[in-house]
């Protein structure tokens, strides 16, 4: 996808050498290692070939750990949400909101805080708060295997009750025959004894007889009945989608009724600027209650920088979705006020979840999963209009960190090798995980990284206000050589951004 006619090109600040920060996951002081850049602007095409490279935005600030060195290896994961089936525990949670929508239940019981948000999603600088967005224990089983197993235990139990059945049946005829018999020799009056062997097959026999004539019957009966169309059949044997519990229609008395607005985050948008206090607001309530921020440290211009700046160009093409590609608030109004706020970034092949808020009053209702299962079944509208957005990403798994894991539990979903850069499903990657912080999952030992920089020449440079090749600007520069800084650029952003994206020197 090439970036629609009259959009900024991409401009980024490259910083030289590597970060070494405060590790919110293993809390070592200095072992949190990554590479970071500055957008001032950024086309949704390069930005999504950088998410594919294991680059991350938080803000205007792009970084991306130092994957062989980082004390807490973070790999790129994103759920493929046309295959996905919602686990147990995920429809525990819609059904949970549905009965708080519809009859103003709350869950019973004990309501205790959920883990959400509780770890940081990378600490790569230290005046942004790069915290997870769906930390939160939820069935490791996805709902297929549950089915399976409850099927598998009926099947047992039946066969089990038939087998116990036949063995009584059995038992009986035996205690017949030994009386029948027990006389000083065979009564030749009766019909001779016959043996268990026999026995069997005949009451098999009978039963194949009786199973017929059963069909038969059934066969007349479901002539008569209304037939089923293959679709419609198939319908009825899948299990229920997150679509049916989300967009279930609510009944007309409804206790409560709950709107997801989509806002671009622009204050050019009269319906951002107009929540932006209330969002505000929100956020501030958020941080402090369950991060244990000060109200110093979630002002307006904290909440600004780090969830209203995005880098990325608006674009609207013609084959794009109907919101258009960019940055986005994703308002969730519950009784016309606003309880959680998901900030997405809706690219050409997918939509990056970046930070979710929400009212701490309303943490029973588990905001974290409910909101991640609307983003993959909004994911899923999206690609109806643009097929080829079909992924939902969803930060970085961090399998050294026992409590980022749950991200791995949104299947099926995939990995992306830190040094070739290619998607492998998870299920292949967590042995290798399990016995090494740092793995390289692509398993063809002669793959590499197919964007690795071939010509460092055709890179693009924007130095005093004109944009040229890297070779012209190696000639026009003024000072020591700085090709070691930009080499280390290309090599991180792959061949094809360098090409495209502009490198500013001073």
């Amino acid at each position: 996808m090439a970036a629609a006619p009259g959009t900024s090109p991409t401009i980024v600040e490259y910083f030289e050498g590597e970060d070494f920060y405060h590790c919110g996951y293993c809390k070592n002081e200095t072992g949190s290692r990554s590479n970071g850049m500055w957008a001032h602007s950024m086309t949704v095409q390069d930005y999504q070939d950088l998410i594919d490279r294991g680059w991350r935005r938080s803000g205007k600030y792009v970084y991306k750990p130092v994957m062989n060195q980082t004390c807490c290896p973070q790999y790129t994961i994103r759920c493929r949400p046309l295959h996905f089936q919602p686990s147990k525990s995920h429809k525990k949670v819609l059904k949970k909101m549905l009965k708080f929508l519809s009859k103003g239940e709350f869950p019973k019981g004990n309501i205790t805080e959920e883990p959400m948000d509780s770890q940081m999603d990378d600490a790569a600088v230290d005046d942004f708060a790069l915290k997870s967005k769906l930390d939160i224990q939820s069935d490791h089983r996805p709902f297929d295997e549950d089915h399976n197993k409850v099927v598998e235990s009926e099947v047992k139990e039946k066969e089990e009750d038939l087998g116990a059945k036949e063995t009584k049946e059995l038992s009986q005829s035996y205690t017949k025959k030994e009386k029948l018999g027990s006389g000083k020799g065979a009564d030749l009056s009766k019909p001779p004894c016959r043996k268990a062997k026999d026995i069997r097959k005949e009451r098999k026999r009978q039963k194949l007889i009786l199973k017929s004539q059963t069909d038969k019957l059934e066969g007349v009966q479901v002539q008569h009945e209304p037939q089923l169309l293959p679709s419609e059949k198939s319908k009825l044997n899948q299990p229920k989608s997150i679509e049916d519990f989300i967009f279930d229609t609510l009944p007309e008395d409804a206790a409560h009724r709950l709107e997801v607005r989509l806002v671009p985050v622009s204050f050019e948008d009269p319906e951002f600027k107009s929540s932006f206090r209330q969002s505000l607001s929100l956020y501030a309530k958020y941080q402090m209650a369950i991060h244990k921020d000060t109200a110093a440290v979630c002002g307006e211009s904290e909440f600004t920088r780090f969830l209203c700046s995005s880098p990325l160009e608006a674009e609207n093409p013609p084959n794009g979705p109907d919101c258009g590609y960019g940055s986005f608030h994703q308002q969730y109004w519950l009784d016309g006020k606003i309880i959680a706020v998901g900030v997405i970034d809706i690219l050409p092949y997918c939509v990056s979840s970046v930070y979710l808020y929400y009212d701490p009053d309303y943490s029973f209702l588990s905001l974290g999963v409910y909101s991640a299962l609307w983003e993959i079944a909004f994911t899923r509208q999206l690609h109806e209009k643009t097929s080829q957005l079909s992924y939902y990403y969803m930060g970085f798994y961090i399998h050294s960190c026992p409590k980022m894991r749950y991200k791995g539990q949104y299947k099926p979903s995939d990995l992306l090798c830190p040094e070739t850069y290619v998607w492998v499903p998870i299920e292949q990657c967590l042995p290798a995980l399990e016995n090494s912080k740092y793995c390289r999952f692509n398993q063809d030992t002669k793959a590499v990284d197919e964007e690795q920089i071939k010509e460092l020449d055709r890179l693009r440079v924007l130095y005093k206000r004109t944009i040229m090749p890297y070779n012209i600007y190696k000639k026009r520069q003024k000072g020591p050589s700085d090709e070691a800084v930009v080499q280390q650029y290309a090599d991180l952003v792959g061949q094809t951004c360098s090409e495209r994206m502009l490198l500013f020197r001073s």
